[in-house]
């Protein structure tokens, strides 16, 4: 592997050295369905969905994934809903991540509007199954920048049977993608592999840090929610990912599952923007310290690749940040 990578593969190997005994529950969530992609055709997504699928299935990993009707509206829209009726024939779950994608300030009508609008088709194809949607996940982990915007779109959540997905773990995912996209569209398939082997040297460093830090904040791990992207790069990482679970003692299970957890039904005294994880989150509530010093962050290089692509189609700003 070429030098210029901050992360080397050995980090990834050193991670994986010894596979402890399960120690707690992680739920799998996707956001941006279909899939989020540099140039995102349906036969490009048709591939993704399939592997990524094909991959979570293999390692019987259940997952949830969170829906962008607004991607649908094309002359293939039927091709693309079968794309999300495939995700349920594999025995996943489909959630709201709101029509179109937008930033959530202080106008709750606009949000509930977006809400509504992002669950026509979602909705039918659980209906179909005899299930309804029942989880909404904020864009960019806006809930509210003031508390009487999110308190009267939660209502509407809760008169429309949904629960809000919180976060609690995620590996920066989306700068990776879009790179990786960009090399897989060019035929070069050794910078796709060193795109792939930083991302999961990455994800090996930043797994553990979410587990100490909520261990910190809470004195107890919980059970996590792991935010990923519905993209080529998790597609074809998935053996991977599912080996930095296994090394880190994290189990797959539902979402449901993972909002067992009583963290998840604490209070949340911060008011504002909020567009982060719930660890921290939790740290603002308990007046705890995050420790944010040791945050690992990704290479430089694929950072300024994902902020030139940024312009070209590729993935939104980033979905957490520190906040101290």
């Amino acid at each position: 592997m070429s030098r210029r990578w901050a992360l080397p593969a050995i980090a990834l190997a050193l991670s994986l050295l010894a596979a402890p005994a399960w120690a707690e529950d992680v739920a799998i969530t996707f956001d941006d369905l279909p899939t989020m992609a540099l140039s995102p055709t349906t036969p490009y997504a048709a591939v993704t969905t399939k592997a990524l699928l094909a991959g979570l299935k293999r390692h019987r990993i259940p997952a949830t994934g969170f829906v962008n009707e607004v991607k649908l509206e094309a002359r293939d829209k039927p091709e693309r809903i079968a794309l999300l009726k495939a995700w349920l024939d594999a025995g996943m779950d489909l959630g709201n991540h709101t029509y179109d994608h937008p930033h959530f300030s202080t106008d709750a009508a606009a949000e509930i509007a977006e809400a509504a609008n992002g669950e026509v088709v979602t909705r039918a194809l659980l209906a179909a199954r005899h299930r309804k949607p029942r989880w909404f996940r904020h864009p960019f982990l806006e809930t509210g920048a003031t508390e009487e915007a999110r308190t009267a779109f939660e209502a509407w959540l809760a008169a429309h049977g949904y629960r809000v997905a919180p976060v609690s773990m995620e590996n920066s995912d989306w700068m990776f993608s879009a790179p990786y996209d960009e090399a897989v569209g060019k035929g070069d398939a050794a910078e796709a592999a060193r795109i792939k082997a930083a991302y999961l040297a990455f994800t090996a460093q930043v797994v553990p840090w979410y587990r100490q830090a909520a261990l910190d904040v809470l004195g107890r791990r919980p059970k996590f929610i792991f935010l990923l992207h519905a993209t080529r790069l998790n597609a074809d990482s998935v053996d991977g990912l599912a080996e930095i679970l296994k090394a880190n003692g994290l189990r797959p299970v539902t979402l449901a599952r993972a909002m067992t957890d009583r963290a998840y039904a604490m209070a949340e005294d911060a008011v504002g923007a909020n567009g982060n994880q719930w660890v921290a989150r939790w740290a603002l509530s308990l007046h705890r310290d995050m420790p944010w010093k040791t945050l690992p962050v990704p290479p430089a290089e694929i950072k300024a690749m994902a902020d030139r692509l940024q312009g070209a189609g590729g993935p939104p700003a980033a979905v957490s940040k520190p906040n101290p």
